[in-house]
């Protein structure tokens, strides 16, 4: 699925695809930054290959302060080889589900959050509800909360796999972070502008050329 060039995060997906039963569900822990990261061509063209090939069933993006021993926050990616649907699931090929999960959890001390049993629940029940063969009317689509979203809707973000492009809710704000997520937040946003900068000046570069003067 994955091109050659394939950095940590990428090369531990394509290890978990590699070894998944034909059936076989995986789901893992990886930092935000694999599901945003634009400034890097492979890492986007990792995910269109991911989302092309039809092995992404949730996205889930949890809040941060989760762990004792850093304050990013991280996501939840949930991949199965095949999709097609079988007596117990169904057809998701051509589906992702995304959930936010950021405003789950609530703090316990001030460098520490827990998420309790119920907001477990609510996350395990929905993606159970659009996983599991059943009636349409178990899952819905919750504002804020949770969408189910097409590989053409997928394509429209750019492959951008943040929840809250799907769901309805804001970016991120950067006086929400921690001070090292911060700083993270705002290098990625500046090598944002830096290339969309690059890429204008390259285009406009290219149609100067073109221009002549009629004599």
């Amino acid at each position: 699925y994955l091109p050659p060039e394939t950095n940590a995060n990428f090369a531990w997906i394509q290890h978990f695809l590699y070894h998944l039963a034909p059936n076989g569900f995986a789901g893992f822990v990886l930092a935000n930054g694999a599901l945003s990261n634009v400034n890097r061509s492979e890492e986007v063209a990792i995910r269109k290959a991911l989302v092309e090939a039809g092995v992404i069933d949730c996205i889930v993006s949890l809040p941060s302060k989760l762990f004792a021993n850093t304050q990013i926050a991280v996501s939840l990616w949930f991949i199965a080889r095949d999709r097609s649907g079988n007596d117990k699931y169904r057809s998701r090929a051509s589906e992702t589900l995304f959930i936010d999960g950021r405003k789950l959890g609530h703090l316990i001390s001030k460098k520490q959050r827990e998420l309790s049993d119920q907001d477990i629940e609510k996350v395990v029940a929905t993606y159970h509800n659009f996983r599991d063969k059943a009636p349409k009317s178990l899952y819905v689509d919750i504002d804020g909360f949770c969408k189910v979203a097409s590989k053409e809707e997928i394509e429209q973000q750019a492959y951008v796999l943040t929840p809250g492009r799907f769901v309805g809710t804001p970016e991120v704000e950067a006086n929400e972070l921690s001070p090292e997520e911060r700083l993270n937040f705002l290098q990625n946003s500046l090598l944002e502008e830096i290339a969309k900068s690059s890429k204008l000046e390259q285009q406009l570069r290219e149609v100067l050329s073109k221009l002549s003067v009629d004599e």
